[in-house]
């Protein structure tokens, strides 16, 4: 998986780890909070292997997944989750950081997802897995860039769960509204007040809830849930 080595990604991580899966953790500059999570994936008795890739880089995803493949056998499960936040409004929003936005969001979801697809179509089995966000589906004044890349990773979800579905591959988002993470952390004061009004639980999520329906997903039982955006929010309503 992509994204592996803090908050959502290291929660799901573990978590794939405790169900029994070998774990690539996927890493971009966090080389020391990876490795921190694959040893305690193997002090658990778990499988797993630190590995650096640069998602907008598609021949480094395409050297991930070989790499994958060669250390473990197969892929079974590909989790989408590298992703880096843009608070700005549009007029503020450089070209670099729209062009780069839409490297890591979506040009590294494609370019793992393309490399990783033929290993799971001949074996006619596969779960591929995209964190997106609520603000793919309500999107988010401030957040303009970042609401259109994870809209951009729901449109792919969708289209792609109906090319591979006849080949027992399923694709699905998961997109959290406000999770309890470092990514989150500008949520303070007033604001995070404004924003637990609005969902009906009252409180942020954790990484650790998000990781339990990643779980779910990517397992045998959920062979019959496809193409779905779902978003694990405390009942705010999409």
């Amino acid at each position: 998986m992509t994204g592996a080595s803090r908050g959502i990604g290291r929660a799901v991580a573990l978590e794939l780890a405790a169900a029994g899966a070998a774990v690539v953790v996927g890493y971009h500059r966090q080389r020391e909070q990876a490795e921190a999570v694959a040893a305690a994936i193997r002090a658990a008795g778990g499988a797993a292997e630190p590995l650096q890739v640069d998602v907008r880089d598609p021949a480094a995803c395409e050297a991930a997944v070989s790499g994958t493949v060669d250390r473990f056998g197969r892929i079974d499960i590909l989790v989408n989750n590298a992703g880096t936040a843009l608070e700005k409004l549009l007029v503020d929003t450089t070209p670099a950081e729209w062009n780069d936005l839409v490297a890591v969001h979506l040009t590294g979801m494609y370019a793992c997802t393309r490399a990783a697809l033929p290993h799971m179509l001949s074996r006619r089995y596969g779960r591929i897995i995209t964190i997106s966000s609520i603000w793919g589906i309500t999107g988010a004044a401030g957040e303009v860039a970042y609401s259109a890349v994870k809209a951009g990773q729901n449109g792919f979800t969708r289209a792609l769960a109906q090319e591979v579905g006849p080949f027992g591959v399923t694709v699905n988002a998961v997109a959290p509204g406000a999770i309890d993470t470092e990514m989150n952390s500008f949520l303070q004061g007033e604001e995070l007040r404004e924003w637990l009004s609005r969902v009906p639980v009252g409180r942020l999520g954790t990484p650790e809830e998000v990781a339990a329906l990643v779980r779910f997903l990517a397992g045998p039982q959920a062979g019959f849930i496809t193409g779905q955006v779902i978003s694990p929010n405390g009942g705010v309503v999409v």
